[in-house]
């Protein structure tokens, strides 16, 4: 079976979702092919931090109101182990609803199938696709899949890649392994957190804990061995293990919920385009989840990339002129939240004492001058053209 569309979108995970969602009701025929079969739910247990301005993209889109419960950031504050310094970034100061907010990544998975569903024939939502090529033909982008044992394929205009290895082998990826992995978990604190998150800096890799409901969803990056020694003890003295990166100062921390392990690295491409291709989200860029910047990063991608579709048209999709004003447009935010989320975990996760004291007059700094608070809040919320 060969189909045809203006664009076909691999991967319906969220920021894939978005992308369709941006473009359903503009009048360009769009497929959107999802590996996991329907009905079946995303599994995936991590937090996700949503900065305010990935909520405002999500209203545009008509599902942040279908996306409660979430829980508002409203202080973060950020902290290194064994060295002075400190740092407390407000939403008031900053003049804003709030810094960010915490949401379930199964959650948000959810209410995004459910829209795309909404949208009836304004999209094709194929689920069991499996995408075994992309490849240029007769000035189109051809992609074979399998769905319910049946090879296919859909010719468009412009192809969009939205989950990581979608396009392996043909783009040429980076990577740096940390040599770290993310252990997460939800705790129950004694006090109250106040909307309050956490990032606290150690020589093993970066802890961050995050306002969630009554709870606190839990990201303790660390050395492999050290994370999985971790995620292999009891709860009494995990929390123990914690208290003493952390502090107590919330009180009496308990485990409410399974411990689950992550590698963490930072995977990205060196060009975002290729011949009628374009690469967003984790198929363009995987960062460490050191000050939540990934999600918002690739939920940026889908919306420019949607306001750059909806503005050059549907005879210039795919074309080098639409492919070059895209990456124009990504190339500052996204060389930016690349390099400052790699930054963070190179300059913050060793216990180096020079690096350590400057980390500490950088965050004495940060905490006493008002415009520099500015300029890394607006750039945290916005991205770099924020």
């Amino acid at each position: 079976m060969n189909d045809a569309a203006d664009v076909v979108i691999i991967g319906g995970g969220p920021v894939g979702a978005a992308l369709a969602l941006a473009l359903s009701g503009s009048g360009l025929e769009v497929t959107l092919l999802e590996a996991r079969p329907a009905g079946e739910r995303a599994s995936d247990p991590r937090p996700l931090a949503l900065s305010y301005g990935s909520r405002l993209i999500l209203e545009r889109l008509g599902v942040w109101a279908a996306l409660a419960p979430v829980t508002a950031i409203d202080r973060i504050h950020i902290s290194q182990q064994a060295g002075f310094g400190r740092a407390a970034l407000t939403a008031a100061e900053a003049r804003l609803p709030a810094l960010g907010y915490v949401a379930d990544y199964m959650q948000l998975h959810a209410t995004l199938h459910n829209a795309l569903q909404d949208r009836g024939t304004a999209l094709r939502y194929i689920t069991g696709a499996n995408v075994s090529a992309i490849r240029d033909v007769e000035a189109v982008s051809e992609v074979e899949f399998t769905a319910g044992g049946v090879q296919q394929s859909v010719r468009a205009r412009l192809a969009v890649a939205a989950d990581g290895g979608a396009l392996d082998g043909v783009a040429d990826m980076r990577s740096v392994d940390y040599r770290q992995s993310a252990v997460t978990t939800r705790l129950h604190s004694e006090l109250p957190h106040r909307n309050t998150a956490f990032e606290r800096f150690t020589s093993g890799g970066p802890i961050a804990l995050l306002p969630s409901g009554d709870d606190l969803a839990l990201i303790w990056s660390a050395e492999h061995e050290q994370a999985q020694a971790l995620c292999g003890l009891a709860p009494a003295e995990f929390v123990a293990q914690l208290e003493r990166h952390f502090g107590k100062r919330l009180g009496a921390l308990a485990i409410e919920g399974k411990r689950s392990l992550f590698p963490l690295a930072l995977r990205y491409v060196t060009q975002v385009t290729k011949k009628r291709a374009i690469l967003i989200g984790n198929a363009a860029q995987t960062l460490h989840p050191v000050a939540g910047q990934g999600f918002n990063l690739g939920l940026r991608d889908a919306w420019e990339l949607a306001e750059e579709a909806l503005r050059s048209g549907r005879e210039a999709l795919g074309e080098p002129g639409m492919l070059k004003a895209y990456a124009a447009r990504r190339r500052l935010d996204r060389g930016g939240g690349i390099w400052f989320t790699d930054s963070l975990v190179r300059m913050f996760s060793n216990d180096i004492a020079p690096l350590r004291a400057a980390r500490g007059a950088g965050l004495v700094l940060l905490g006493c001058v008002p415009p520099l608070k500015n300029f890394v809040v607006r750039r945290m919320t916005f991205g770099a053209r924020g």
